[in-house]
């Protein structure tokens, strides 16, 4: 099974790696698009702007190859900033395009609470998705972002988070899922969660 991190220049791009590691699977961590149709899985991780990361994608020609990859229906997970990019765009300095791959944009937290959101914080499991496989609803993970997607379909939101508003902080849609926090600063928990990733590109590798 040949699991692909996407590096376009995200700050928690070996910590991601470490995560995937510490399951007994050693990734491949690359900026080429050719070794994406590869990829038993694929995920993409992120920090930061919408700008910065849209142009990183843009300037290592990733952007219509990841779009591909999730149109051949092999299993993608999005982390952070790789969760917000799978939107249509985000409203972070005016307008920022981005991937397209889920309806709906990226909105700023709200003014009366603390910018950006860092630290732990619960989600609640709003229906059953193999990532959250062996984790109990209400579980805590850690977050640091400054905005968060609205969907525009509901029912891509499998978990959900309060801070200032209720927030789509875990989203799947077919062979996609993604997460506005960090399953890799997040603990034992966390780690399941990428333990359940490996799994699903398992069984998915094993139907093809």
């Amino acid at each position: 099974m040949k699991i692909v991190i996407v590096d376009y220049g995200a700050g928690n791009l070996h910590s991601v790696a470490r995560a995937v590691e510490d399951q007994g699977v050693r990734p491949l961590i690359t900026s080429s698009a050719r070794y994406l149709d590869e990829a038993d899985g694929l995920i993409v991780p992120g920090v930061g702007a919408a700008e910065d990361t849209m142009r990183n994608l843009r300037d290592h020609e990733l952007i219509e190859p990841i779009k591909e990859y999730i149109d051949s229906g092999r299993p993608f997970l999005g982390v952070c900033m790789g969760q917000q990019a799978l939107f249509e765009y985000s409203e972070e300095n005016g307008r920022q395009d981005c991937l397209g791959v889920l309806a709906g944009r990226i909105a700023r937290l709200p003014d009366d609470v603390k910018v950006p959101h860092m630290g732990w914080n619960r989600v609640r499991i709003l229906r059953d998705h193999p990532i959250f496989d062996g984790i109990e609803d209400g579980s805590y993970f850690y977050f640091v972002h400054s905005y968060y997607p609205q969907p525009d379909d509901p029912s891509v939101v499998i978990g959900e988070t309060d801070y200032g508003v209720t927030f789509a902080s875990v989203v799947a849609k077919d062979n996609v899922v993604a997460t506005q926090f960090h399953p890799e600063k997040s603990g034992e928990t966390g780690l399941r969660m990428y333990a359940n990733f490996l799994r699903i590109a398992k069984a998915a590798e094993v139907a093809r």
